[in-house]
């Protein structure tokens, strides 16, 4: 009789972990395997301003890919998904209150559902998405309507329809002249009149391309 009683104890183990694994088991690999690719391979985002405007309108929504720029910098004219100036600017991050999260903390809190509770989101785990305009050692001039010139050439952008307005009275845009130092890169968004890009952030307004860097983690505009 003891003997029958441990095979029924064992059985009853036996069915107990069958029963939990057929239950999470598919749910666990759906969310392992969510997590792989949105980590490295591809992820959903949508578009929650009018800075690239008018390609990219508010609220389009997008696959980003992001195996293309693994082997490679951005080049001139790509657009590309990045976190945060609040996560690499240093005056930015001087300004914080506290401890800057980690890159295991934002993908917790830019994962669907828990990115929805407000009071879990830190700009520092943002994504921002911009065009590259010039790379390391290009001399770029913007001027006040947002016009490019770059390496003393003027540029043209036919994807540029929102300048900077011409009357200085309502124009907040900033005239630059930089040249792109060794490793990163300029970015503006298409909405010259109401983007917060390369020209405005306060520690000097350029994005390092490091790879296996998470601060700059850069991506593809998939198509």
């Amino acid at each position: 009789m003891q003997h029958n009683n441990s095979d029924s104890s064992e059985e009853t183990k036996n069915c107990w972990w069958y029963s939990f694994f057929d239950t999470w088991g598919p749910i666990s690999l759906t969310v392992l395997l969510y997590v792989g690719i949105r980590h490295f391979i591809a992820e959903a985002r949508y578009i929650p301003s009018g800075s690239m405007l008018p390609g990219l309108k508010v609220n389009d929504r997008l696959i980003i890919e992001k195996l293309s720029l693994r082997k490679r910098s951005p080049s001139r004219g790509e657009i590309v998904v990045f976190n945060s100036p609040y996560s690499f600017d240093e005056k930015l991050i001087s300004d914080r209150k506290k401890q800057l999260p980690s890159k295991f903390q934002c993908s917790l809190r830019t994962f669907p559902l828990i990115s929805w509770i407000p009071t879990l989101s830190d700009r520092a785990c943002d994504a921002y998405i911009k065009r590259v305009v010039a790379v390391e050692g290009d001399r770029l001039l913007i001027n006040g309507k947002g016009e490019i010139v770059l390496n003393s050439r003027s540029i043209n952008e036919p994807y540029v329809e929102y300048f900077c307005p011409s009357k200085p009275i309502y124009n907040l845009c900033r005239s630059i002249t930089t040249t792109v130092p060794k490793g990163h890169v300029f970015v503006l968004g298409d909405n010259r009149a109401n983007s917060w890009d390369s020209r405005f952030w306060p520690a000097g307004g350029v994005l390092a391309t490091e790879r296996n860097n998470w601060k700059s983690n850069l991506a593809f505009l998939a198509d």
